[in-house]
């Protein structure tokens, strides 16, 4: 690891696994109670009913708010049993975007009704983030990841094929102009507000790999807390990319940590993730046991 510099932010203190906290104590869950997404990146592909898939936007089904209510009680209950790690944190990450989706505060204000002790997070594009950041205050969310492939909107327009935004459907430089305007925008608001803010950042040889650490250096001036720079999956219009090699990765994070407390334990996670981190709960098996 990277010896830190009078630049780099302190060590972020969570119990949150995603955020440094100890995997061998915390488990989280992700609900996968977002289907829609107002953006399309080039490297993603949702499906469902794709249980053999590990990756971002992937669930085996979509719930109801009432239902992801049910399995946060049903994966606490099963981890309270085996003992060890117990459920700390939960949150939405998709399989689309949450704040695209009025579904994701729904869910959350029943979760927090239910489980009041539980750490609340969510992933977004942020493309709605500085309008929706008051209703997260309100639902009482703890922790924010914000994923920005880009600095330009001359990369942007490489990384993303569209955005939906006012009822229009914008493409090229012009979209991703807007969407890095709202990221920025929500990032800074976000983090004056008190949230924990980390970056996700989809690192693309030859395609955005020449901003990563000027995009570093942006994020912590806007106040997030870490980043977590995660190797492209080839698939979408990145299909025929080849990813960087592990080698890679741990050089370009060691030079991004000079700038900002890097994750390093990323699993890239499902949609409907539940457990520790690595060693993922089988719900199609958990849910069978109680039918």
């Amino acid at each position: 690891m990277a010896k830190q510099c009078p630049m780099m932010k302190a060590k972020v203190q969570s119990d949150h696994p995603c955020f440094g906290g100890d995997h061998s104590k915390a488990g989280r869950i992700h609900l996968p109670v977002a289907p829609g997404c107002n953006i399309k990146c080039g490297f993603c592909e949702r499906k469902f009913d794709c249980a053999n898939e590990s990756r971002p936007g992937v669930t085996s089904r979509v719930l109801t708010p009432a239902q992801g209510v049910e399995r946060v009680r049903l994966v606490k209950a099963h981890m309270e049993k085996a003992g060890g790690a117990q459920l700390k944190v939960v949150g939405i990450a998709g399989p689309g975007d949450p704040l695209a989706n009025p579904k994701t505060f729904e869910t959350f204000t029943l979760v927090r009704e239910a489980f009041p002790e539980m750490t609340l997070c969510l992933s977004t594009n942020g493309l709605r983030l500085p309008e929706m950041l008051d209703k997260l205050l309100e639902v009482d969310i703890h922790s924010l990841t914000v994923t920005i492939n880009a600095l330009t909107p001359e990369t942007g327009a490489k990384v993303y094929e569209w955005i939906r935004i006012d009822g229009q459907r914008l493409s090229g430089e012009e979209a991703a102009k807007i969407l890095l305007k709202q990221q920025f925008k929500g990032v800074e608001m976000a983090a004056r507000a008190g949230l924990m803010v980390k970056i996700n950042h989809v690192y693309i040889p030859g395609v955005n790999d020449h901003e990563t650490l000027e995009l570093a250096v942006k994020v912590r001036e806007l106040g997030a807390s870490m980043m977590n720079i995660l190797p492209v999956i080839p698939i979408g219009l990145f299909r025929e990319i080849e990813p960087p090699s592990e080698a890679v990765m741990e050089m370009v994070r060691n030079q991004a940590e000079l700038i900002l407390s890097q994750a390093r334990h990323c699993k890239q996670c499902r949609a409907d993730a539940a457990g520790v981190v690595g060693r993922d709960i089988n719900l199609e098996a958990l849910h069978a046991q109680v039918v």
